[in-house]
């Protein structure tokens, strides 16, 4: 191995700027690249993006979608400094500001900038920091020295690329760093960093030959949401698509779940209208109580009756007294709901 190439200081670039270095380069000059947080998508384990998603926004082909957490990836990048004070802090381990773009000295396309780096104080061995923040309820991901897998490759891409032994995680996720922050240390392991590097050569052929991944392993609420990034609207006018017989399984199971459905919301329905004649009952007793009681010998049954108010706009009425108004507010959404249906030959 050998030390990585600096491309360029990311220092005071614009983000703009900066996703421009990251897809091709500084000079414009790289077909296709890969970065850290793209490892995780390219193996298929990325809890946010598909790799038919990533292979088309490599491809220009679309761009990336609007972030619907912004303000979390705003929180997270300005408690970067926070883990990483606390590490050093916890550790001992001197950590160093680096704002230097990387490109890994024999994989032209392996991009990287780093969080932090650090020194550690008991050898002096350099290594690379990654600082993370979470919600309380993502703090068990990080309990006894683990870490999540989609985290694990990007930093191990990133020890790749900088062509250092060591490197550690900082992660927070409360306002008490003695309880609520998690320094996981990680060692460079070369027959992982051969398995990410084939899969990564791998990636790049397919976008040179223009092959693109399917979503095969993928989970289903995530491909679903991809697609509907990646195709958008459907588009009136276009051809019947004709399916072939090996994915008649697929249509059929889909068929006898959405009878299921049916059956069981007829079920609910008909249970809901059974429910009415107690409840008339029930309410005659309540009038305008909102709580009631019956003590037995085993238990107490309450009984809830309140009044909630709902408030919603007269959309109908601020259209007609409105209509400028209306039409400034009014907001159009996009849905694409799959229904099939079985017809006689």
């Amino acid at each position: 191995m050998a030390a990585p190439i600096i491309l360029c200081d990311t220092a005071g670039m614009t983000n703009e700027r900066w996703l421009e270095c990251r897809m091709h380069g500084p000079k414009g000059d790289i077909p296709y690249t890969v970065g850290g947080s793209d490892v995780a998508t390219i193996f298929g384990v990325s809890p946010w993006t598909t790799p038919l998603e990533l292979w088309m926004i490599k491809k220009g082909r679309m761009k990336p979608a609007v972030k619907a957490n912004a303000s979390q990836l705003e929180m997270g990048h300005m408690l970067e400094p926070i883990a990483a004070h606390f590490y050093a802090q916890k550790t001992g381990n001197t950590v160093i500001d680096d704002t230097y773009m990387y490109q890994h000295a024999d994989f032209s396309y392996a991009l990287a900038d780093f969080d932090r780096r650090f020194i550690r104080v008991s050898d002096g061995e350099p290594g690379i920091l990654e600082c993370k923040s979470c919600t309380y309820r993502k703090a068990g991901d990080w309990a006894n020295g683990t870490y999540p897998l989609y985290y694990e490759l990007q930093l191990r891409f990133y020890l790749a690329v900088a062509d250092v032994n060591i490197g550690a995680f900082s992660t927070i996720w409360g306002n008490n760093p003695d309880n609520d922050l998690a320094t996981p240390d990680i060692v460079r392991d070369k027959a992982k960093e051969d398995m990410i590097f084939e899969r990564l050569d791998q990636w790049i052929w397919s976008l040179e030959h223009d092959k693109p991944p399917t979503m095969s392993g993928i989970p289903s609420k995530l491909a679903l949401d991809s697609l509907a990034r990646i195709y958008g609207a459907s588009k009136p006018g276009l051809p019947t698509i004709e399916f072939s017989r090996k994915q008649e399984r697929y249509l059929r199971q889909y068929l006898s779940l959405q009878d299921q459905i049916a059956e069981h919301n007829a079920e609910i329905k008909r249970l809901t209208e059974r429910m009415e004649a107690p409840s008339a009952k029930i309410a005659e007793i309540m009038r305008d109580h909102e709580h009631g009681v019956l003590e037995t010998t085993t238990d107490k049954i309450l009984i809830d009756f309140v009044t909630k108010s709902t408030t919603r706009t007269d959309t109908a009425k601020l259209k007609k007294d409105y209509p400028s108004v209306y039409s400034d507010v009014i907001k159009t959404s996009e849905s694409r709901k799959l229904k099939i249906s079985v017809a006689p030959i």
